[in-house]
Parts: structure tokens; C-alpha cells; sequence
């Protein structure tokens, strides 16, 4: 049975369509769109006209394509800048409407299990490890073994947010990367302190980006995590960190979204390996929208 997931994350919307058995599936089809909804109001609580108009054309492409694989449900589930905004009922109302979609705006807690159950299919925690998606709006922490999850948190300090909340420069100084920190350190306190391991898995997303900017090709898989060379990795964040936008701008592997806020996402990215003392990272394809399939048996 056809069946699609859309992803409405805070910077990206993202679509999977699947060909779902009774225990397993076979991806059809996946598409990304940099919509960014939660750009010039997610501080506010709010989603702006031209963030719902950009989110709206990116779904109607989104059900087109299901259209066209004659899918015969969709689950779009809204996360962190959607269920913070005071004006989603209105934008979810507008959805509704034009596209004939509903979307399931759930909790940080839910996003953190499907993300979970997505990374399982691909990852088999043979020692424990954190799990990390991070997000626009806010970033998940799943602290997992082959046992299950041992626990889980959503926290808002997604990029989306550091980016719009605080004015920093082109490239980051020190001090702009002192002034990220210390937002991190206010904002977290110590609800990370029962989460430290030495091994990270990156959900999908920022972390695809990197294996392409330190292999120079796209990234594909074969539903297995792959191991980061670690001082490859940290080549790779220290560059972004003090990279201008030109530099970013020229870069193929990296994704307008990215190139936009990729200097935050990677001092961010450091201070978590430094707050959790990790030095094993693994990318895991796969990430809440294959979470959110819902199998035949189910």
C-alpha cells in the first residue's frame, strides 16, 4: 500500500512516499523543500504571510507528487515552529483548504520517539548512543540502546530560533561564538547532564550535508548509519563556523537553508559534542518521516 509522510519542520519540509508492507517498506519517492516557516516570527510565535505562502506552495507540490503515486494516505505531522505559533489553527485551517491535508501537529516528546523508531531501521545500537536531530525550532535528544529509548527530550534551541534571537556577523567572531554559547548554557542548564556519551547518531538532515561537503558527492545509502571519520567531521564544522557567506554561497553541497545559518548550526554542533563528550558520530539516513510510516501492522 502507497503511503506518504510529510515532515513540516521549521527550516525544511520533507516528503517521503513508500510502498508499505506488513513489517517492512520500499521508499519510492523523497523530496526536500527549504520552505523555512518559522523565519521572521518563530521568536514571536507567529507564522508570517509569506512563511505560510512558501509552506503552502511546498505542500501542494508535496500532494501533487502523491497524486501522481496515487498514495492512499498521507500523515504530515507539524513540529516545533507550527505548534508553538499562536496563528497555526489559521495556516492548518488554509492547508486544509487548498491541499486536502491534515496536518498532526505533535508534541516534542512524540517528534523524539518517531525520530527514534526512523533511526532504528537503519542503526543497531550495539552500545549506547545519543540521538540527535537538529532542527530549526527545536533539537531532539534521544539517549537510546538496543533495549529501547532510556530517555528523551525536545528542547527550543532550534538554529531557526538562535538565528532570528541574536545578531551575530559575517563570518562569526569570538565573540559572536561566546554569545552562542552562553545562550546554549542559559537556555539548557543541565538538562543534558544525564545524557553524556561518547557516541552520536545525526538524524538525517544537517548531517547529509556534511558527509557531502567532506566526500564532495551526494549522499546516498543502502538503510545502514555510516561512521564519520571525527577529525574529518570537525574539518568540516570549523570550517563553516568562520565562513563568509560567499564562501558558503559557493559551495554545491550546501543547501540555501544552510548556507544561510550553517556558521550557528556548527558552533552549536560543537558545543553539544563538547557538552556531551562524544567522539564517535554516526549519520543515519532516516529520521522521523520514515518513523512516522505506519506499517500494516501497526
Amino acid at each position: 500500500m502507497k503511503k506518504a509522510v510529510i515532515d513540516l519542520g521549521t527550516n525544511t519540509f520533507n516528503l517521503l512516499i513508500a510502498d508499505v508492507g506488513t513489517n517492512d517498506f520500499d521508499t519510492l519517492h523523497t523530496d526536500k523543500v527549504g520552505v523555512a516557516i518559522g523565519l521572521g516570527g518563530i521568536n514571536k510565535q507567529q507564522l508570517t504571510p509569506d512563511s505560510q505562502m512558501r509552506a503552502l506552495n511546498a505542500l501542494k507540490k508535496f500532494k501533487q507528487k502523491c497524486d501522481e503515486f496515487d498514495v492512499v494516505s498521507i500523515t504530515a505531522l507539524g513540529t516545533s515552529a507550527i505548534r508553538d505559533a499562536q496563528n497555526s489553527v489559521e495556516f492548518l485551517t488554509k492547508v486544509k483548504a487548498q491541499t486536502g491535508i491534515e496536518v498532526d501537529v505533535i508534541s516534542g516528546e512524540r517528534e523524539a520517539e518517531l525520530i527514534y523508531k526512523g533511526i532504528s531501521w537503519t542503526h543497531s545500537f550495539e552500545k549506547p548512543a545519543v540521538i540527535l536531530d537538529i532542527g530549526g525550532g527545536s533539537t531532539e535528544f534521544i539517549l537510546a540502546s538496543n533495549a529501547g529509548i532510556d530517555k528523551k527530550i525536545s528542547l527550543n534551541i532550534g538554529i531557526s530560533r538562535i538565528f532570528q534571537g541574536l545578531k551575530t556577523g559575517d563570518p562569526l567572531c569570538e565573540s559572536d561564538i561566546v554569545m552562542i554559547e552562553n545562550w546554549l548554557d542559559n537556555v539548557v542548564g543541565n538538562q543534558l547532564d544525564e545524557y553524556a556519551t561518547a557516541s552520536l547518531v545525526g538524524a538525517s538532515g544537517v548531517f547529509e550535508t556534511f558527509y557531502e561537503m567532506i566526500h564532495l558527492h551526494d549522499f546516498t545509502h543502502n538503510r545502514k548509519s555510516y561512521q564519520f571519520d571525527f577529525q574529518k567531521l570537525n574539518e568540516v564544522l570549523n570550517w563553516l563556523v568562520y565562513s563568509t557567506t560567499q564562501q558558503r554561497d559557493e559551495h554545491e553541497f550546501i543547501i540555501p537553508i544552510r548556507k544561510m545559518m550553517g556558521p550557528i548550526t556548527a558552533v552549536k554542533i560543537k558545543w553539544i559534542f563538547n557538552k556531551l563528550h562524544v567522539n564517535d558520530v554516526w549519520l543515519s539516513p532516516y529520521s522521523m518521516k520514515e518513523g512516522g510510516l505506519k506499517l500494516e501492522n501497526d
